[in-house]
């Protein structure tokens, strides 16, 4: 079933993870940095989902709302205010997001991030449910170089600006399910199991992001993914001296 998964994934994806990268963040002084910056990740996930909601598909009463679903994660993560009971339940969007009549894909982006978001930001009170069962405790830590590494290449116009944007996030969700199937393995059951629970989410994610970047540019955009996709897969081998959950072949 997990190999079935997988498969579309690991055929989008460029290249595989380095052994390298499994064999430092399977150590036991790491556990801190991957727990703490996949949680991180979880809420950048949701962000730039509202983002893109929010710049593309939605009034400005719908774009305020979204902004409020997300602040207690970002006070959890940026100022530490807040606690695991204070964001039981949050994950769930309590008031009706209207479209802009003025876009004919505003609903069906909608409802694909609006479904992620719940789904991310679930994910972000499961890793810190996780973090307190192991004694992690939180610490605010640095951004990557992945994600950035992708965004500079987004070109300056739309709609391919947006189209860029889809098509990056689609790898990172699809390079999210590959870590997390790879590196399960060497972890403690617990971490196992719930890593394996993410896979159909992400893969989910990576599609309905890639499915909506087809629909919305009407037209091949197969050049534009390869072109990420080199961009990606470089950042993923090429050496990196900053450990994250989505860095590189450690140097």
């Amino acid at each position: 079933m997990i190999s079935e998964l997988l498969a579309p994934i690991n055929q989008f994806l460029k290249a595989s993870t380095p052994d390298e990268w499994i064999n430092e963040a399977r150590k036991p002084e790491n556990l801190s940095v991957i727990l703490r910056d996949h949680m991180l990740c979880e809420l950048k996930a949701a962000q730039s989902a509202i983002f893109l909601i929010r710049k593309y598909a939605v009034d400005k009463e719908s774009a305020q709302q979204l902004a409020e679903w997300v602040k207690p994660y970002e006070a959890l993560a940026y100022k530490k205010t807040g606690t695991l009971e204070s964001l039981r339940g949050k994950s769930n969007a309590s008031k009706q997001i209207t479209p802009r009549a003025d876009c004919a894909y505003s609903q069906d982006l909608i409802d694909k991030m609006v479904l992620l978001i719940k789904e991310e930001l679930h994910h972000f009170y499961q890793v810190l449910e996780l973090m307190e069962k192991k004694g992690v405790s939180y610490e605010l830590i640095d951004a990557g170089r992945y994600a950035k590494g992708l965004i500079k290449h987004v070109t300056s116009y739309e709609p391919d600006a947006l189209i860029d944007k889809l098509i990056i996030g689609a790898f990172i969700e699809a390079r999210s399910c590959e870590r997390f199937a790879k590196l399960a393995p060497h972890l403690d059951k617990d971490i196992e199991k719930f890593y394996i629970s993410l896979l159909r989410s992400e893969a989910r994610h990576y599609q309905d992001y890639l499915t909506l970047a087809e629909q919305i540019a009407g037209k091949d955009i197969s050049e534009r993914i390869a072109y990420f996709a080199s961009i990606e897969a470089d950042l993923i081998t090429s050496a990196d001296t900053d450990f994250k959950f989505h860095s590189g072949t450690p140097a």
